[in-house]
């Protein structure tokens, strides 16, 4: 295998073109340098490790029998998370068709938010981020593709659009569908405006370095039991690709 360091001024395209013509090594450079994402953008589709692993080995395998056909009309970066997406979409079609059932809910989470975060966050926010990848698998599999990568991932509705295969219309129709089927599942955990007036007036005085008096009498409130505040994060095999 090739030193990392080989191939550190050449450009995605051409190690593409070295891989068609026979480089050894060049395949596997793309891998290293994009498996990351690929791996995260599979775990948030899929919400599952087995899964996205699957999803992204046939991916790498299409691109490389593919490699050939790729003409330079767009990013090799896209050109990879286009045919890993759909990879991802096949097989979220089929696990709906077979109804598997779900892993657990704790894993699931460490998983989909590795390699991004931390899974070590108190544990309120354990538990919205829980509430909202579960509502987010209640969707078909191609409104979650597009709320992943347009809300999730961060990607222009064009890119998606490009990565999906599907007008730019389509994206923004599946990613409007799939936020009104979430809304009534999450509106419980959107705060009152009551609510957020009273936490940006305590966001203020922290900053200024003042403290707001407790109110005279009993406290109205027990003390308030965070939980753990630490659990293992979860390295999914390849990362990021």
């Amino acid at each position: 295998m090739a030193d990392d360091t080989a191939y550190g001024d050449t450009s995605d395209q051409d190690l593409l073109a070295r891989h068609v013509d026979g480089d050894p090594d060049a395949f596997g450079e793309l891998v290293r340098r994009h498996r990351d994402r690929l791996w995260a953008v599979a775990l948030r589709t899929l919400g599952d490790r087995e899964e996205a692993a699957d999803a992204v080995q046939d991916a790498l395998v299409s691109a490389y029998r593919a490699a050939h056909t790729f003409r330079g009309q767009s990013a090799v970066t896209t050109w990879l998370h286009r045919i890993t997406v759909n990879a991802c979409l096949d097989r979220a079609r089929k696990a709906a068709s077979r109804k598997t059932s779900p892993v657990d809910d704790t894993e699931r989470l460490e998983q989909l938010l590795e390699p991004h975060e931390e899974a070590s966050a108190p544990a309120e926010r354990n538990d919205l981020h829980r509430q909202l990848l579960e509502a987010l698998g209640t969707l078909p599999p191609d409104q979650r593709a597009a709320l992943v990568l347009v809300d999730m991932q961060g990607y222009p509705v064009a890119e998606a659009a490009h990565l999906l295969d599907v007008p730019t219309g389509t994206v923004k129709s599946r990613c409007a569908r799939g936020r009104a089927r979430l809304l009534p599942l999450l509106a419980h955990l959107r705060p009152e405006k009551g609510d957020q007036r009273k936490e940006q007036g305590e966001a203020r005085n922290r900053t200024q370095g003042t403290s707001v008096p407790p109110a005279a009498g009993p406290p109205t409130d027990g003390p308030r039991d965070t939980g753990p505040s630490d659990s293992a994060a979860v390295k999914g095999g390849g990362g990021r690709a």
